[in-house]
């Protein structure tokens, strides 16, 4: 059976966020800013705290937290994330303040021509056997400029994992959620005006690993909910917004894709992108019978759809076939039921995942709670 889809809105989304906060700062960055949490920033707090717990989307969230848990009674909107509702795509749209069309990380892979290999972004290896490529090829091909640099009013601080490259000037690296709050803390009792701009990996490794409804996932983020509620009371003159990059769905089978002889054999790249928003580039007169069989062996749990056609109604932002359209390739695949596309042979099963537009995947919480 099908989930109920939504689509990217591009003045009620994550991007806004950032464009709003971006507009706080006094660096712009043309896209439009939410009115509500614009409000609430002109209270001109010391510390502007802005946290993204990866994969905390709004179904997670009221799934593993009681209405009254802090973070649940301090949801101010729902927004929705980019497309596809994948990490690599999101955070980027995060920290750079552009649509996914502008920055080009469009998933967890991409193929490039020039090296003749699909790429996992984030470690920079080599999609199928996991060997490092050239150290910078990404950030050189794909150039990511955080939308924070030359704010001049407030001290601006980044609190992450120590994997995230990286050259901010205050630069903060936490091993686990304890000494992320530390950070933040030690942060925000110094004594200039701070913009506090942070990441943290979990719920959505716990929920690949167990599922969104586990009882894993359900102990992972009420940690997260009372860590920031004690947090919080320790703090004065703080503005904190949390939000999230995606949700998850549970997950009920893996596809070996990769096995598929006779699909693979149609294209010139084996498929990649995100296991849930999978791209593919089809070999030249083989269109037709590329879309006839993938129809006809899993047209029901996914949505065949030209790149181009995606692109133009606006899954990217932007409406415009930019310089980043051929990453895309030629079709994708994006789930509509509980199924995952598995690129490569992998030595685990997801429970849990993501990167399609599906409500659960797509839609995001908009949390923030402010002390004078």
């Amino acid at each position: 059976m099908g989930k109920p889809f939504m689509k990217p809105d591009f003045r009620h989304s994550i991007v806004n966020i950032t464009a709003t906060l971006a507009e706080h700062l006094r660096c712009p960055t043309g896209k439009p800013t939410l009115p509500n949490l614009a409000e609430e920033l002109k209270n001109d707090y010391k510390n502007v705290v802005f946290l993204i717990l990866d994969g905390l989307g709004v179904s997670p969230l009221e799934k593993n937290l009681a209405p009254d848990a802090f973070l649940r009674k301090n949801v101010k909107d729902v927004l929705t994330s980019v497309f596809p509702s994948t990490t690599t795509c999101a955070t980027t749209s995060y920290l750079t303040g552009k649509y996914p069309m502008e920055h080009g990380w469009m998933g967890w892979s991409l193929y490039f021509e020039a090296l003749g290999m699909s790429v996992d972004l984030f470690p920079e290896t080599e999609s199928s056997t996991r060997i490092p490529i050239e150290k910078g090829f990404v950030k050189r091909t794909l150039p990511v400029v955080p939308f924070y640099k030359g704010v001049k009013e407030r001290k601006v601080s980044v609190v992450v994992p120590a994997y995230w490259d990286g050259d901010d000037e205050n630069r903060y690296e936490w091993e686990n959620f304890d000494g992320l709050l530390a950070h933040i803390e030690n942060i925000c009792r110094q004594g200039e005006k701070q913009f506090i701009y942070t990441y943290f990996d979990q719920p959505d490794g716990v929920m690949h690993r167990f599922g969104v409804g586990s009882q894993e996932a359900k102990a992972c983020i009420g940690e997260i909910d009372s860590g920031l509620e004690k947090l919080f009371g320790r703090l004065e003159d703080t503005l904190l917004i949390v939000s999230a990059d995606h949700g998850q769905v549970d997950i009920g089978e893996n596809i070996e894709l990769y096995a598929d002889e006779e699909l693979v054999s149609l294209l010139t790249a084996p498929p990649y992108l995100d296991s849930r928003a999978t791209a593919f580039k089809v070999k030249d007169g083989q269109n037709e019978k590329f879309v006839t069989y993938f129809q006809e062996k899993y047209g029901r749990d996914f949505d065949l759809l030209r790149s181009e056609d995606l692109i133009r109604q606006n899954y990217f932002g932007g409406s415009f076939i930019g310089e980043h359209a051929a990453l895309l390739g030629d079709y994708i695949a994006v789930a509509t039921s509980d199924k995952i596309l598995l690129h490569h042979p992998i030595p685990y099963r997801f429970k849990g995942h993501h990167a399609a537009y599906t409500a659960e995947e797509m839609q995001v919480p908009l949390i923030y709670i402010g002390r004078k």
